[in-house]
C-alpha cells in the first residue's frame, strides 16, 4: 500500500514549480541553464518517485528543497552572477559566494539519506549515518568532475559560466568541502532530533 503524499511535499512542489517557470524566463544562458537545470528536475522527480513508497519526515523534505530552489536560481544567473551582495559584504568577501552556500545545500541530503535507511532497518544507525556521509562526499567528487567534463566540452564563456570557479584554483576543492560540511551538519540535526524524540519517549 502506498503512503499517503505528505501535505508539506505538495506545498513545497507548488512554490518549486513557480520558481522553476521564473528561472525559465530569460535566463542570462540558456544553454547554462539547461546544464544545470537537468540535474535539479531529475531530483524533484525522484523525490517524488521515492515519496511514492516511502514518506520522509518534514525535516527531510524541506531540506532536499533548499537546494532545488538554490540551484535552479543559480541556472537562471550562473552562478558567479546571482545577486547576492548583502551577503558577500555581511562575509567581506569579493568573491560572489552564492554558489559555496548552494554546495553546502547539496550536504543537506544526507539527512534524508540517513533518515531512510535507519527507518527501513538497512542498517545499524552509526553505519547509516557514515553511509550518508560518504555517499554526499562521492557525489560531490563526481559532480566535480561533470562540470569539469562539460566545462571542457562546452568551452568559452558557458564553460566559464556552468564551472564557476570565479579565477579560484581551489574552488573545486572548496565545494566538495562545503558539500562535506553540509552533510555533517544535517547529520548533526538528525542526531539531535533523534536523541530528543528518545528522551521524550522515555518520559
Amino acid at each position: 500500500m502506498q503512503p499517503p503524499i505528505a501535505p508539506i511535499l505538495k506545498w513545497l512542489s507548488a512554490a518549486y514549480l513557480i520558481l522553476l517557470v521564473f528561472s525559465a524566463i530569460a535566463p542570462s544562458s540558456r544553454a547554462v541553464w539547461i546544464a544545470e537545470i537537468i540535474p535539479a528536475v531529475m531530483i524533484f522527480i525522484g523525490i517524488w518517485a521515492i515519496s511514492l513508497q516511502y514518506r520522509f519526515s518534514n525535516t527531510a523534505y524541506l531540506l532536499m528543497f533548499v537546494w532545488l530552489s538554490l540551484h535552479t536560481i543559480g541556472a537562471k544567473y550562473t552562478f558567479a552572477e546571482v545577486p547576492f551582495d548583502w551577503f558577500n559584504q555581511l562575509i567581506d568577501s569579493s568573491r560572489n559566494n552564492f554558489d559555496r552556500v548552494a554546495h553546502y545545500s547539496i550536504g543537506l541530503y544526507a539527512y534524508p539519506i540517513a533518515e531512510y535507511l535507519i527507518a527501513k532497518k538497512k542498517m545499524a544507525f552509526g553505519y547509516a549515518l557514515a553511509f550518508a556521509l560518504f555517499a554526499i562526499m562521492a557525489l560531490a567528487a563526481g559532480y566535480e568532475i561533470i562540470e569539469w567534463w562539460y566545462a571542457a566540452l562546452a568551452g568559452g564563456d558557458e564553460g566559464i559560466a556552468f564551472l564557476g570557479s570565479q579565477g579560484d584554483i581551489w574552488d573545486a576543492q572548496k565545494d566538495m568541502l562545503m558539500d562535506t560540511l553540509g552533510a555533517i551538519t544535517a547529520l548533526g540535526l538528525l542526531v539531535f532530533q533523534q536523541r530528543v524524540f528518545a528522551s521524550i519517549q522515555a518520559k
